[in-house]
């Protein structure tokens, strides 16, 4: 597949690159490294986002170019879809915007949208798929896009923590260092230069810290109070999830972030062969095994206690 991709990039020249709502390091870093690639070829790319582009990724190459709004008579020949496993998440106006999609991704249950789908789930980020196509693409890899790679293998492998931190994850990040990416730099940008209103507001969702009484789940909340109290705003939410997931004996981390009125956005988060997505399926959001999200309305003491319920039927 990844040589027809190919082709279908060689043979146009108007494209919109885009990824996943709410995207986490992969998703906007795939998303530049694939748009300045393509402008580095001659060739007309459109970054967009639905979310547009977090603080702690504004140090990436041209992110000030990822748009959040599309013209009404903006079209488009190839849209290309990344980390996104459904078109709901990137935008389902995207199909009607473009002549042909296609979907590049490296999780399970990835839904089809093309005549060419890029998956391989033995990918340890979204970014080493565009590596791959660039090589076959014979595109040199230019400071900029060395930069958005190594970010997106960085910030997938959980900086090399997770399970999915393969020989060929070590192999690109190395390259990317022998093209110049400054490891540091990058670091620096990703986990230490938080706003201050992020670790007081995270403060205070680490004292809601519920865990199961089996002790494989542990979940925290923020609420539009805490929102209000300390002047954060939803997109320094972000992470959250990691610090119930870094519990001894936790399998499956939740985070709730309050809506409106009594209804909460949960993030799931699973540790090795636990399928979160197919319960986020089941409460009508979506995603992938190991990360996934939905609505949930009531009161959050029985949200949560109706999630831990369902998820301890799965862990059972």
């Amino acid at each position: 597949m990844i040589r027809k991709t190919a082709e279908l990039i060689s043979s146009r020249s108007r494209f919109v690159v885009a990824a996943h709502e709410s995207p986490d390091g992969d998703a906007l870093a795939s998303t530049l490294a694939l748009v300045n690639a393509l402008r580095e070829m001659g060739k007309d790319a459109v970054a967009y986002n639905i979310d547009g582009v977090p603080d702690n990724f504004r140090f990436l190459p041209n992110s000030a170019a990822v748009r959040s709004q599309l013209a009404e008579d903006e079209r488009f020949e190839i849209g290309v879809i990344l980390d996104a496993g459904e078109l709901r998440r990137a935008g389902n106006h995207l199909r009607d915007r473009c002549d042909i999609l296609i979907n590049i991704d490296h999780h399970p249950y990835s839904e089809h949208l093309g005549p060419v789908d890029l998956l391989d789930t033995d990918a340890a980020a979204t970014g080493v798929l565009i590596y791959r196509l660039l090589m076959e693409l014979g595109h040199p890899v230019s400071a900029d896009v060395a930069l958005c790679i190594y970010t997106a293998v960085l910030a997938d492998t959980g900086s090399f923590r997770y399970s999915n931190a393969n020989p060929e994850a070590f192999r690109i990040a190395s390259e990317m260092v022998g093209l110049g990416v400054d490891p540091w730099s990058i670091a620096s940008g990703l986990y230490e230069s938080q706003d201050e209103i992020r670790l007081r507001l995270l403060g205070k969702a680490l004292q809601t810290l519920t865990v199961s009484e089996c002790g494989r789940l542990a979940a925290v909340t923020v609420t539009r109070e805490m929102l209000d109290q300390t002047g954060a705003t939803s997109e320094h939410t972000d992470g959250f999830v990691n610090y119930p997931r870094s519990v001894r004996g936790v399998e499956i981390a939740l985070f709730f972030r309050q809506l409106d009125g009594d209804c909460y956005k949960v993030g799931f988060r699973s540790k090795g062969t636990i399928d979160v997505g197919s319960l986020a399926r089941e409460l009508g959001g979506g995603g992938h095994h190991n990360a996934a999200g939905a609505e949930v309305c009531g009161p959050i003491d029985e949200v949560r206690r109706s999630v831990f319920k369902s998820l301890e039927a799965l862990l059972s």
